[in-house]
C-alpha cells in the first residue's frame, strides 16, 4: 500500500466505551458499578435529525431539543451549554467559539463568530516583559489571559437568527444536568489530575473540582449547583447580565483579582478587563470561507479563525496535483500553514488577503513546489498577490522575522447537529486549554477562558497575531460543512488546538480522496504537519507509514500529551441516499464519542 495514494482502511469501529482503568489511574469509587458511566455509540445511522457530541449528556442535551420539535441551532446551543456541564475544561459560556450553519429555508451557509476579545487595555507588548515574552504556563494561568466572552452573545444571536426556543428553554437541559450531576468517567477524571495543581493553587477552583483535596473519582456523580443556578438566572435575565450586568462585575472582579490560595508560590498576573469591555463585545455574522473541491463546495470559518483558509487553500492544492496521497497530504498542509502564519488575523486590524489565499492560482502556484521527496523546512509563505507565473523556487525559508506559531491548547470541543428540516450546524465552542485560565468564578461554577494566550507574545513586528485593544486573536478551529449541488452532505470538525486543521483536512481527504466511510475516515491514524521540521503523528500512523515516509524524506515524531499519542477528538455527520442521516464520533480518541438520531427507523 502506498502512501502516495492511501491512508490506513479501518475494518471497523468501537461500538462502544466501557469503564476502563488502566495501570495507575484511579480506581472506581465503591458506587462505580451503580454510577457507571453509560456506554457511548460512536456511530448511529437513522432519520429526522443526528447529533454527535464527545460526551452522551450533551448529545442527549441536543437530542432531546430536536424530538421536542426544535431545530439544529436550537440543539446546537442547548448542546453546547450541556458540555459546559460536562466538558467543563473545554468550553462554557464565559469562553467563546464559531459556528458554520447551513440554512435550509434560504439554501445559503453563514457562519456565527463568537470569538473573545481583547480588553481595551491590551497592547502589543502585554505579553511582555523587558521586551522578552513571558512564560507561557505563567500566561494562561491568570487574569491576563482571559478575553472578553463570546459564548453567551453568540448563543442569543444564534437563537434569535435561526433558532425557535429562547435562551432560557436552551439553557434548561444544561442547567438540569448541572443540578443532577453526571458520571465521573476516566477522561473527566485524568483531566481533573492534569490541573490538579493549578486549580489548588486558587481557592473556588479547588473547592469545585477538588473535593477534598482530590479530583472526584470515577464512577462518583459529580455535581455543580453553583453552575445550575448560574444557567437559570442567565436564562431568566438574558445576555446583558453579562454583558454589563451583575454576572459580568462578578467575572471582572475575579480577572482582576484572582482568588489565588494563600501561600502559593504560583505567579499570577490580574488581568486588564472592564465591565466596559463586557458593554462593547458583540458576536458577528460573517461571510463563510468557500472553496470548490471536485464537484464539492466546502464551507469554513473566515478569519479570524484560520481554519477554513488554511483547509481550503490546502484542498486547493491537493486538487492542483495529479494524484493526493498521504506525502502530498502532508506537503499542502506545511504550504498552507506557512501562508496562515504569515497573514492570518483578525480582518478588523489586518488586511487578510483571504480571496487570494483561495484562488486557484494561488494554489497552483503552491502546488507545484511539492516534489516526490519532503520539501526544507520550514517552507517559506507564498505572495497572494493575485499575479502567478509560475513556480517560485528561491529561498526555502522564511524571511527574517517571522516566529513559529504561538502554542495553542490542545482542548476545545465540537458538535455536530442536523435536523429534519435539512438545517445543519457545525459548532466549535471552547475556553482555550485544558481547564482554561484554572479560575473559577467564587460562586458561579464557571472556569474562566485563557483565550487571549492564542495571541503572539512578540516581539514579533509584522505579525498579523500580535495582540491589539478589542482584537480577537487569531483561531484553529475549523466547523465544516460540505454540499452538493447546493445541498450539505457533509459536516465535521475537531478539537485540538492548530491540530484541528490538519484533522478536518485530513478526514476530508481520508473520504473523497481515499474512499472510506465517515466513520472510517474519523477513525483512521492521523498525521499533523504545520510546518514544522517534524511531522507529529499517532503511533498507528507512524507504526504504518513511518518507513515510506521516512524514506520521502519526512521525519515522524509521536505527539505530545497528554493525551500521549492522540490528535483531535472529531464529530461529524453524512447526509446518506433516502434521507438517511448518519452521525460519527471518535470510536476511541478523548474516551469516545456520542452519536444520536432521532429515530433510526423511516416513520
Amino acid at each position: 500500500m502506498s502512501v502516495r495514494r492511501l491512508a490506513l482502511p479501518i475494518a471497523g469501529v468501537v461500538a462502544s466505551v466501557a469503564l476502563v482503568v488502566p495501570p495507575g489511574h484511579a480506581e472506581p469509587s465503591p458506587d462505580a458499578l451503580t454510577h457507571a458511566p453509560q456506554a457511548k455509540v460512536p456511530v448511529a445511522e437513522g432519520y429526522g435529525g443526528a447529533v454527535a457530541t464527545v460526551d452522551l449528556d450533551a448529545s442527549k442535551a441536543a437530542l432531546g431539543v430536536l424530538k421536542q420539535g426544535g431545530n439544529a441551532m436550537d440543539a446546537a446551543v442547548a448542546g453546547a451549554a450541556a458540555l459546559g456541564v460536562t466538558e467543563p475544561y473545554s468550553a462554557g459560556l464565559a469562553g467563546g467559539g464559531f459556528i458554520v450553519y447551513y440554512d435550509a429555508r434560504h439554501g445559503r451557509v453563514v457562519t456565527l463568530d463568537g470569538r473573545e476579545k481583547a480588553p481595551a487595555a491590551m497592547t502589543e507588548t502585554s505579553f511582555q516583559e523587558n521586551g522578552a515574552p513571558i512564560p507561557f504556563a505563567d500566561a494562561v494561568s491568570s487574569g491576563l489571559s482571559v478575553g472578553v466572552p463570546g459564548s453567551v452573545a453568540q448563543w442569543e444571536l444564534a437563537l434569535k437568527k435561526f433558532g425557535t426556543l429562547s435562551l432560557k428553554d436552551a439553557l434548561k437541559p444544561a442547567a438540569d444536568l448541572a443540578a443532577r450531576g453526571f458520571v465521573v468517567d476516566q477522561t473527566f477524571f485524568d483531566q481533573t489530575q492534569q490541573n490538579a495543581a493549578r486549580f489548588a493553587d486558587f481557592t473556588s477552583t479547588a473547592a469545585l473540582y477538588l473535593p477534598g483535596g482530590a479530583p472526584p473519582p470515577v464512577g462518583s456523580v459529580f455535581r455543580n449547583p453553583d453552575l445550575a443556578n448560574t444557567y437559570r438566572e442567565l436564562g431568566k435575565r438574558g445576555g446583558s447580565w453579562l454583558y454589563g450586568g451583575g454576572l459580568g462585575a462578578e467575572l471582572v472582579a475575579t480577572v482582576k483579582t484572582p482568588p489565588v490560595r494563600p501561600g502559593t508560590t504560583r505567579v499570577v498576573r490580574p488581568g486588564l478587563m472592564t465591565t466596559g469591555d463586557l458593554r462593547a463585545y458583540r458576536a458577528l455574522e460573517r461571510s463563510p470561507s468557500k472553496v470548490r473541491y471536485g464537484p464539492l463546495e466546502v464551507y469554513g470559518m473566515a478569519p479570524p479563525s484560520s481554519g477554513g483558509s488554511t483547509v481550503g487553500e490546502a484542498l486547493n492544492i491537493l486538487e492542483s496535483l495529479p494524484e493526493a496521497g498521504l506525502h502530498e497530504y502532508l506537503e499542502a498542509s506545511r504550504l498552507a500553514f506557512a501562508d496562515r502564519n504569515k497573514y492570518v488575523g483578525d480582518p478588523g486590524y489586518v488586511d487578510v488577503p483571504l480571496r487570494e489565499l483561495l484562488s486557484d492560482g494561488f494554489a497552483k502556484e503552491r502546488a507545484c513546489l511539492i516534489g516526490p521527496t519532503a520539501m526544507p523546512n520550514p517552507a517559506a509563505p507564498g505572495t497572494p498577490d493575485g499575479t502567478y507565473p509560475g513556480c517560485q523556487l528561491d529561498g526555502a525559508a522564511p524571511p527574517p522575522g517571522v516566529k513559529a506559531d504561538q502554542p495553542e491548547g490542545p482542548e476545545t470541543t465540537h458538535l455536530v447537529v442536523a435536523d429534519r428540516w435539512g438545517n445543519v450546524a457545525a459548532y466549535n465552542i471552547t475556553i482555550e486549554q485544558t481547564g482554561g485560565s484554572g479560575i473559577v468564578v467564587p460562586g458561579r461554577g464557571v472556569l474562566l477562558n485563557n483565550e487571549l494566550t492564542d495571541f503572539t507574545f512578540g516581539p514579533a513586528p509584522g505579525d498579523p497575531n500580535l495582540p491589539a485593544p478589542g482584537k480577537r486573536p487569531r483561531s484553529s478551529m475549523a466547523p465544516t460543512i460540505v454540499l452538493k449541488g447546493g445541498k450539505p452532505v457533509l459536516a465535521v470538525g475537531s478539537p485540538g488546538g492548530a491540530t484541528i486543521i490538519t484533522t478536518v483536512l485530513q478526514i476530508l481527504v481520508n473520504r473523497y480522496e481515499f474512499g472510506m466511510s465517515l466513520p472510517e475516515a474519523v477513525a483512521a491514524p492521523r498525521a499533523s504537519q504545520r510546518n514544522a521540521a517534524a511531522t507529529q503523528a499517532e503511533q498507528a500512523f507512524i507504526d504504518r507509514y513511518g518507513a515510506e515516509l521516512t524514506a520521502l524524506g519526512h521525519t515522524l515524531t509521536l505527539v505530545p500529551g497528554p493525551p500521549v499519542g492522540e490528535i483531535g477528538a472529531a464529530t461529524g455527520l453524512e447526509f446518506l441516499p433516502h434521507g438517511r442521516l448518519q452521525a460519527v464520533a471518535e470510536p476511541s480518541r478523548r474516551g469516545g464519542g456520542s452519536a444520536l438520531v432521532v429515530t433510526p427507523a423511516r416513520r
